[in-house]
């Protein structure tokens, strides 16, 4: 009953290697035990020593050997040899622990990927592939089994990054006493059907593109609140205090003709202002009343002239139809404008001498 009590781990490393372990200082405290198997079936078996120990503080813990057969027969012995402590036989093949899957590749349309690696050369019924996958929003991951050597999975999200691991796994109890599956194959990361060398490069590039984002969106705020600033500045200072006329503008000539040599500029300015005031000369302002009554005496003086040039030169002719003339009947006006001449009054005539 003692040597079926002790706990052994038996792997078969793809019908390749066997590796066989015990809990030395636990099991068999103060004593370091002998390992020797062998695979012959018929009475004339040949044991073999442990050809490599894994030891445990410097205590023989496990053997590592090569696989030679499907049946296996172990023994564990003291020090010297001369006392069995445990023994067991077993099929080797129900220990079977696959390899990693070779040559994995994936295959993605829209949602949807697959996964596929090479088929096993042995035991490809007893072996399932098994798929993994998780985004950086799941905390565990999703698994799903499949035949080898193929497995797919739809729905997922373009828009995440995800991980995924694929291994090979033999079952239980069809072909395994225990459940052994192969190491996890390299971890990948995909997008969107597109390869990246990590999850978190996606994570930092969309941090990167927020804070550049980020930031051009602040300067513009920034620049557009200088901007409303800067006019309400500019219109409080115009009603607060009013621009002070440049004088360059102003005078023109005496910056650019004179080069602000103001003596040189009021100098030539005086000249110009005297000369234009002896060619110009302002007209006479003359009242319009005055004028008319200046008119009306010229063209009455002019009139009683023909008049009397009338009169003389009919007198002078001897023609006593022709001396019969009608003058002007005197106005008060007219006498006042004439007063220089003398009326004489006969018959029915006036003549102004």
């Amino acid at each position: 009953g003692w040597k079926d009590a002790i706990n052994t781990t038996i792997i078969n490393f793809n019908n390749e290697k066997m590796k066989i372990t015990w809990a030395a200082r636990e099991q068999f405290p103060g004593e370091n035990v002998s390992f020797s198997y062998t695979f012959d079936e018929d009475k004339h078996k040949v044991w073999k020593s442990c050809p490599t120990y894994l030891l445990d503080e410097d205590y023989n813990s496990g053997c590592l050997f090569k696989t030679e057969g499907p049946t296996l027969a172990i023994s564990i012995r003291n020090s010297n040899g001369s006392e069995e402590l445990f023994s067991k036989r077993l099929k080797s093949d129900f220990y079977i622990k696959p390899n990693q899957p070779e040559n994995v590749t994936f295959f993605w349309k829209e949602d949807t990927v697959t996964v596929s690696c090479n088929k096993p050369e042995k035991s490809v019924k007893c072996l399932r592939l098994e798929l993994q996958y998780k985004s950086k929003f799941d905390k565990e991951w999703h698994s799903r089994t499949s035949k080898c050597c193929s497995v797919g999975e739809q729905g997922l999200d373009p828009r995440k990054c995800y991980s995924f691991r694929v291994r090979l796994k033999r079952l239980v109890p069809f072909c395994n006493v225990v459940n052994y599956s192969s190491d996890w194959e390299a971890e990948t990361f995909w997008m969107n059907g597109t390869l990246l060398d990590s999850c978190d490069d996606n994570i930092k590039s969309q941090s990167n593109t927020v804070i550049i984002l980020s930031c051009l969106l602040a300067v513009l705020l920034m620049m557009l609140l200088l901007v409303i600033l800067l006019c309400k500045w500019q219109r409080l200072q115009k009603s607060v205090m009013p621009a002070i006329p440049d004088p360059k503008y102003m005078f023109a000539d005496l910056f650019n003709d004179h080069n602000g040599n103001f003596q040189e500029w009021i100098d030539k300015t005086d000249h110009a202002v005297v000369q234009t005031k002896l060619e110009y000369e302002e007209p006479e302002c003359i009242i319009e009343a005055e004028s008319q009554q200046e008119d009306e005496k010229i063209s009455e003086k002019q009139w009683l002239q023909e008049k009397i040039f009338t009169f003389s030169g009919a007198a002078e002719n001897n023609d006593p139809k022709t001396a019969q003339i009608a003058c002007l009947m005197p106005t008060p006006s007219t006498i006042a404008s004439f007063a220089g001449f003398q009326i004489l009054m006969n018959d029915d005539m006036y003549v102004m001498l």
